[in-house]
């Protein structure tokens, strides 16, 4: 999907992208060879051309902040399949549902095959290191609570080149409500063994721990992580949905497609 965007480029909205779907035009390199037939003056021709060659670059660099930073709100997840083994899938747990009224108890992140879960007292000093290794960030509601909690436990922790939250893409494709709900009407996910466990459980759990239940530090942990890695098949199906969606049939261009001129506007947004 990565190579078939075009909205990071200048002058370029979600209608130009379309029609270059429309025309045939599905990755960089057939726009960079095709670009003639487009009605292009010569500083946008030239701008245009070097900002393929450096997504080209970006791409084999492993950059993603290159596009992280150029895709409009709610594309970020055209990032992801180029990216999934950059990609950290991530949860968080709290003491309450504001930041400055609660702590981060445990954190799970799910990336490069495994997963690794901190807890307060124990590493959780040693989290931001590890998601640095990331640049890609996979949170469900994240932007509205988790990111906000781990900002403000660690101000030195640098925002994720590219944040995917996973709530706004389902609700996207008409998936709404919370986490445990979407998995159980899809039918993705395993929770073996924290079967029915909820949010305010985990803060029972936590204060379980503390008062000297290491079974119920492990419950916590057991469920996080399933919070955490039933991400992953989630975003595998909403970012094949939104591609396919998205993607007209290239395969046989719409009548008169050939003698389509596209106009693409200097800075245009359309």
């Amino acid at each position: 999907m990565l190579r078939a965007t075009f909205l990071h480029l200048s002058g370029v909205g979600r209608a130009t992208e379309a029609e270059l779907w429309r025309a045939g035009v599905r990755d960089w390199k057939e726009l960079k060879a095709r670009s003639s037939e487009f009605r292009l003056s010569d500083s946008l021709a030239r701008r245009l051309g070097m900002e393929l060659s450096a997504s080209e670059r970006a791409l084999a660099e492993r950059d993603a902040a290159f596009f992280g930073h150029r895709l409009p709100d709610g594309e970020a997840w055209r990032v992801y399949p180029e990216f999934a083994a950059e990609t950290a899938f991530l949860d968080i747990e709290t003491t309450g549902l504001s930041p400055y009224a609660g702590i981060v108890t445990v954190v799970a992140v799910h990336g490069r095959g495994t997963t690794r879960s901190f807890i307060a007292g124990e590493d959780l000093e040693e989290l931001p290191a590890h998601l640095a290794r990331f640049p890609v960030w996979v949170t469900f509601n994240g932007s509205r609570f988790d990111l906000p909690f781990l900002e403000t436990a660690f101000p030195q922790l640098a925002p994720p080149p590219v944040h995917i939250d996973l709530r706004f893409l389902l609700y996207r494709l008409g998936q709404a409500g919370g986490l445990k709900r979407i998995e159980e009407r899809l039918g993705i996910g395993d929770r073996t063994g924290v079967e029915g466990v909820n949010g305010l459980d985990a803060v029972r759990l936590w204060q379980e721990y503390r008062r000297g239940s290491r079974a119920a530090l492990d419950r916590l942990i057991r469920y996080n992580r399933a919070d955490t890695v039933n991400l992953v098949p989630l975003l595998d199906l909403a970012t094949r949905e939104l591609a396919r969606r998205l993607l007209p049939d290239l395969t046989a261009p719409p009548e008169g497609a050939q003698d389509r001129r596209l106009v693409v506007g200097e800075g245009s947004g359309t």
